[in-house]
């Protein structure tokens, strides 16, 4: 029940009692005074009866008393009456129907004379009965007061109800819901407080989208090119060291390096608005290709050379796209120039894991350099001999594999611990690897992008939750640890995964606080409406929500507060050695700055040296995790 009705029902209920009070003491006294005043009237009545007897006595001598004596007992409702001289009885009178409650009165008519009379009367009040209309009028006024009384329930439940309202936005308000607040304008009052208050939640508002522009303004000046609007050099830096570690690169993919021949000598015979759209129009085209491959890396290295990196794919698409990438340059008009066929020129290099990325760069100069070689525009890969064999594996075989593992749960879940600043362990952030009939484990990198395409993965992340509801926090070691449980756009997606996840956490209800579930920053930002409606069910369920990779794109990051997210995580890219960049500790300071006054915390992936995680803990950061700390390991 809202605090305003309490405080109206109580209030109207002392205001009721009350008024009731004083109507009692009012008819109590008026009931007193009206009893006192008709024995005072009958006590006179009796009186002037004396006095009329006295007068007759002096006149007539008693005589004739019949003629007018009955009448005078009949009006006054006598219902006896008796006149004595001494002991003889001059004169009777009885009513013809007596009545019960009746009080007698002796008097003495003449001091002088024995002579005297006893009079019996009705109880003065009974001789005052309410008539109709003196019930209808009682009737009428308990019936005013009864609408008078709700009339001031109802006004004073409004008048509270205008303060809740206003309790109710300052609570929100305390709580950081600016956007509920914002909403719930209501009708509170005073009003101008309520004015008030909302004039201070759009300017606010304003604030923050402001401070958000400017944030995103910063990072896009130190990773973005501001002709093309796509990474520069030191976004593509960043990105391939998040993809390597000291042991070299820890996944397979692809580089791709585009460059335009003769660029700066087309821009001198067009304008520059021609040389801004052929170019417009070639970074969409190579954008729309990319869409379909999840984390890939487009950025510029120099005025007309272009790196593109696609991690996790195998050596057939990678020759599938860099076909792709040529046809899309090959469609920009270019009648401008002498050698129009000679201007596009593409190297790649494949790479596996353990590859440094110096390497890499390396091979893929070589590889354009050869393309430029051929004398017209095209493609060269380098080495197609150093593909990944456990990658290059086909799809049915993928599929076949993948089937097989689902269907005899040999899915292998491993945890990695996420300290705080104290070295106190916040939670286990859970990842999957698959065994197969050797007992060898297949990494994730290399078996996600295979379960992608044949749209196996919300099972396994499926089998994933199931393996940490029903193994892990039934353990008694582990019935107080959080566990984070990564989920994937066709997994956020699948209607059948939403309503099998809805069940089990309202089945499993005690343990749902006790989850975290992280998604893609860019998963967020490309699909915020698909995935609102499934993260404010979870949301709803108790459980935790976290994004990850953040800071792998430029990106606003309005969608955290617009999700309700608890924990984002810091993309590797930026971690490494921030130490070291200033531009990274800029982005990190700029992110924080702008989630003060909220309740999400920040934490860091990839930490691997002890610089790098101190640099972090100074500029704010909450927690991390990283071979620094711990080692993902089997959970048995």
């Amino acid at each position: 029940m809202k605090l305003t009705q309490i405080l109206t029902k109580k209030l109207t209920g002392f205001w009721l009692l009350s008024l009731a009070a004083v109507a009692f003491i009012f008819l109590l006294t008026a009931l007193v005074s009206f009893v006192q005043l008709t024995f005072k009237f009958q006590q006179q009545q009796v009186s002037e009866l004396g006095r009329m007897l006295a007068k007759h006595q002096v006149e007539h001598q008693l005589q004739h008393l019949d003629i007018w004596l009955p009448q005078i007992l009949a009006a006054y409702d006598t219902q006896a009456f008796v006149l004595m001289h001494k002991d003889e009885v001059l004169f009777r009178y009885d009513h013809e129907q007596q009545k019960s409650g009746v009080v007698s009165y002796e008097r003495i008519i003449d001091t002088s004379s024995p002579l005297a009379f006893q009079i019996t009367l009705p109880q003065p009040f009974l001789l005052k009965n309410i008539s109709w209309h003196g019930l209808l009028v009682l009737l009428f006024g308990v019936a005013a007061i009864a609408l008078f009384v709700r009339w001031g329930y109802r006004w004073l439940a409004q008048q509270l109800e205008g303060i809740e309202d206003l309790a109710k936005r300052s609570h929100l308000i305390l709580s950081g819901d600016y956007d509920r607040a914002l909403a719930e304008s209501g009708h509170g009052r005073p009003r101008l407080i309520n004015r008030a208050l909302t004039q201070m939640l759009l300017e606010l508002d304003d604030a923050q989208k402001q401070r958000a522009r400017f944030d995103q303004f910063i990072r896009s000046n130190t990773f973005l090119d501001p002709e093309t609007g796509i990474g520069n050099r030191l976004f593509l830096k960043n990105r391939l060291d998040a993809l390597s570690n000291v042991d070299g690169m820890m996944a397979p993919g692809v580089l791709f390096l585009l460059e335009m021949e003769d660029l700066d000598l087309l821009q001198q015979q067009l304008d520059e608005f021609a040389i801004q759209d052929m170019l417009a129009q070639t970074i969409s085209g190579i954008s729309q290709v990319l869409d379909s491959q999840a984390n890939s890396i487009f950025s510029r290295r120099s005025y007309n050379q272009f790196a593109i990196v696609v991690p996790q794919i195998s050596l057939a698409d990678a020759e599938k796209i860099a076909a792709k990438l040529l046809k899309i340059c090959l469609a920009q008009p270019l009648t401008a120039i002498e050698k129009a066929d000679d201007f596009f020129h593409i190297g790649v290099a494949y790479f596996k894991v353990g590859e440094s990325k110096e390497q890499l760069l390396e091979e893929a100069e070589m590889a354009l350099r050869a393309a430029q070689f051929q004398g017209c525009s095209g493609w060269f890969m380098y080495d197609k001999g150093s593909v990944d064999e456990e990658f290059a594996k086909g799809s049915v075989r993928w599929r076949s594999f993948l089937e097989y593992a689902l269907v005899n749960k040999r899915v292998v879940a491993f945890s990695q611990a996420v300290l705080d600043s104290d070295g106190i362990e916040h939670h286990n952030e859970v990842s999957c690897r698959l065994r197969d009939n050797s007992g060898n484990l297949v990494r994730a990198t290399l078996f996600l992008p295979m379960a992608i395409k044949c749209g196996l993965t919300p099972q396994i992340e499926r089998q994933v939750i199931e393996i940490v509801l029903f193994d892990l926090l039934v353990s008694p070691e582990n019935r107080q640890r959080q566990y984070s449980i990564n989920l994937s756009l066709d997994t956020l997606t699948s209607r059948a995964f939403i309503r099998w996840l809805k069940t089990t956490l309202l089945e499993y209800r005690h343990l749902t606080p006790q989850l975290i579930f992280e998604v893609n920053e860019d998963i967020v930002v490309n699909h915020l409406d698909r995935l609102k409606v499934p993260l404010d069910m979870i949301s709803k369920m108790g459980a935790k929500l976290c994004v990850d990779r953040v800071g792998q794109q430029v990106v606003s990051m309005q969608y955290i507060q617009a999700c309700h997210f608890d924990i984002i995580k810091l993309h590797r890219s930026i971690v490494r050695q921030i130490h070291l960049r200033q531009e990274n500790q800029l982005f990190v300071r700029s992110l924080i700055g702008g989630l003060y006054r909220t309740e999400v915390q920040v934490f860091a992936e990839g930490v691997e040296s002890f610089e790098e995680w101190q640099t972090l803990k100074i500029l704010g950061v909450s927690a991390a995790q990283g071979s620094l700390f711990s080692d993902p390991i089997e959970e048995l």
